[in-house]
């Protein structure tokens, strides 16, 4: 009896939409579906992707639409081919039709590649940090917007509303309420 095709399928953002790559994994014969939004720059707090991990068995192949849908590093690419080959279960990127870790050119396919896709990553942050080091030297650097309102948080723990409430209610971690006290010395005045 032949193993079960398990898909995993991943965006990055609650904007982008994975209809499509829901699609060609359906096309492909999946008998079991993960699917996720999350980054993908590690494999951390990618729950449905450990989820799949754990659920593939001897014999499965475990499939996804192409390799950045998985990861975006080697060492994390790396990691999650070597768990699935300790499974004896196969690897395939359809929309990279030469990965196929059932064979031996699938392997080294998959490894070129990898590699390829590491070092375009590892470009695009080189370029994005000339580009913020330039604009700083020209002193039109302002960094990333704030996401969070300091004044409104500071109004809440002068009511006298602890930490963990004040996060909860504005959607933030407790750690940016801590680090709005902080700042304010526990008194709403900068120090």
């Amino acid at each position: 009896m032949s193993g079960k095709i398990v898909g995993y399928a991943r965006v990055s953002t609650s904007g982008q939409d994975l209809d499509v790559q829901r699609q060609l994994l359906s096309e492909a014969g999946c008998d079991k579906l993960f699917v996720e939004k999350a980054s993908g720059s590690s494999q951390n707090g990618r729950a449905e992707l450990a989820n799949a991990l754990d659920y593939v068995r001897e014999g499965d192949t475990f499939i996804v639409t192409r390799l950045d849908r998985l990861a975006r590093s080697m060492s994390d690419l790396r990691d999650i081919i070597d768990r699935l080959t300790a499974k004896q279960v196969a690897f395939k990127a359809l929309q990279q039709g030469a990965i196929d870790t059932s064979s031996s050119s699938g392997r080294l396919m998959l490894n070129m590649l990898a590699a390829f896709a590491e070092f375009e990553t590892d470009l695009r942050r080189e370029r994005q940090r000339e580009g913020i080091d330039k604009a700083k030297a020209a002193g039109v650097y302002r960094g990333r917007k704030k996401t969070i309102d300091e004044a409104e948080v500071q109004r809440l723990l002068d009511e006298g509303i602890g930490p963990s409430e004040v996060a909860k209610r504005l959607g933030i971690g407790r750690a940016s309420v801590y680090r709005v006290k902080s700042t304010t010395n526990g008194t709403g005045a900068t120090t």
